[in-house]
């Protein structure tokens, strides 16, 4: 037998290797060994011909060009990464969900999706990403960069990205449609996340509360319902928000801005979220049409009526993660929240004393104004907390009671 082409075996994981370069090589993979050395940047390699590829970076030399389109490449990795946008291979699936990818790595990055890991941090602010590229994005933001230009309006972006969906503004090209109903789209990434309202398809999860969320936008925002991060502040007053878009809305409560215009009447509103509720009062058919079949009480909106029916049926859907107490409204749990935090945010403007929430501090303010705006039906009496009306109401059952027994 010719022992010469037998395999030769790495006797660290027992991979086999057809040559003896090829098991030196590997090798080096266990021990780290980097013995290729840039001569420009002193970056070091386990492969000599790593360092030839990473000495283009310093040439700007692209040797291997695309027989499509004749785009050209750094790496031949890249190049062949770059085919698979030609021909829609996608050869790769994620074990999860089932997406396929037209690589491995991208596989791997898409895995953390699901995990939740974000190994890249930020050396000056400790938060973390999920690749590398997203790290190098993050950083500009501290150092306020913005190297990429529109060469049509000069304006400057952080990302890359970021600029080639600005170009879209430009050409009004929306190249990626539904075939549902097809709305278009400028970002694939779009028109992925839009098809899911029609199949209904959430893939993502909550790591803490199990509640699926079609993008992984959304889930990053709902983790801060548990954590209370508020990255988001007003410059005027110092307040934090969870999102971007509810500190645009905050803003608008310093400047006067109310872009959103009611075609009916005229009336302005800062966000179209009070437009679209403030539509419904012109719509007579809609107005209180939704009735409560328990004590026939009409609301306006659905979301009211789910709201009053808690009071029926006793339902408490929304448990607190620290003990377990129970609410019947998502708002009135993430005040009992803070209870926990030690937070108090909420500063009365006449006497400086701070609460947790902001029912608390409009209770507080009671005692300033001297306003008791709960009253008896029974005996017209005043209090500045429902619950103190509550409390007395049972008096009044009590005498009631007492008198029919009498």
């Amino acid at each position: 037998m010719d022992t010469a082409k037998m395999p030769l075996e790495c006797p660290v994981c027992n991979i086999k290797c057809r040559t003896d370069f090829s098991l030196r090589s590997h090798l080096r993979t266990h021990t780290g060994e980097q013995p290729f050395e840039c001569s420009v940047g002193q970056k070091k390699f386990s492969l000599n011909g790593n360092l030839r590829q990473h000495l283009a970076t310093h040439t700007g030399e692209r040797p291997f060009e695309c027989c499509l389109c004749n785009k050209k490449f750094g790496r031949n990795g890249h190049l062949r990464l770059h085919l698979a946008t030609h021909t829609g291979e996608r050869p790769f699936e994620c074990p999860v969900c089932n997406k396929k990818f037209a690589t491995s790595s991208e596989v791997r990055v898409h895995l953390r999706t699901h995990t939740g890991e974000r190994p890249f941090g930020c050396s000056l602010c400790n938060k973390k990403f999920a690749t590398s590229a997203n790290l190098r994005e993050h950083f500009r933001t501290h150092t306020s960069e913005r190297s990429f230009e529109c060469f049509l309006c000069n304006k400057k972006f952080g990302r890359n990205g970021h600029l080639r969906n600005h170009l879209q503004t430009h050409t009004g090209e929306r190249p990626f449609e539904c075939s549902v109903c097809n709305k278009k789209f400028s970002i694939d990434s779009n028109l992925r996340h839009h098809l899911r309202t029609h199949t209904g398809e959430m893939p993502l999860e909550c790591p803490v509360c199990n509640k699926k969320f079609a993008t992984s936008t959304e889930v990053r925002v709902h983790l801060r319902t548990h954590t209370g991060e508020r990255p988001y502040e007003c410059s005027a007053c110092n307040k934090k928000f969870a999102t971007s878009s509810n500190l645009r809305v905050h803003i608008r409560t310093h400047t006067g801005e109310k872009p959103f215009e009611c075609p009916v009447c005229n009336k302005k509103f800062s966000s179209s979220s009070y437009l679209r509720l403030h539509l419904q009062t012109h719509t007579v058919e809609g107005r209180l049409a939704l009735e409560c079949a328990m004590c026939d009480k009409k609301f306006t909106f659905s979301s009211n009526l789910r709201r009053h029916l808690s009071v029926h049926t006793g339902e408490k859907s929304f448990e607190c993660s620290v003990c377990n107490k129970k609410f019947a409204f998502s708002d009135k749990l993430r005040r009992h929240f803070q209870t926990h935090t030690g937070k108090k945010l909420f500063e009365c403007s006449m006497c400086s004393k701070v609460f947790a929430t902001d029912e608390n501090l409009r209770q507080h303010s009671l005692t300033h104004t001297g306003e008791r705006p709960f009253k008896c039906t029974v005996c017209n009496k005043k209090f500045t907390k429902g619950g103190n009306l509550r409390i007395h109401l049972r008096m009044h059952i009590e005498e009631t009671f007492c008198e029919r027994s009498e």
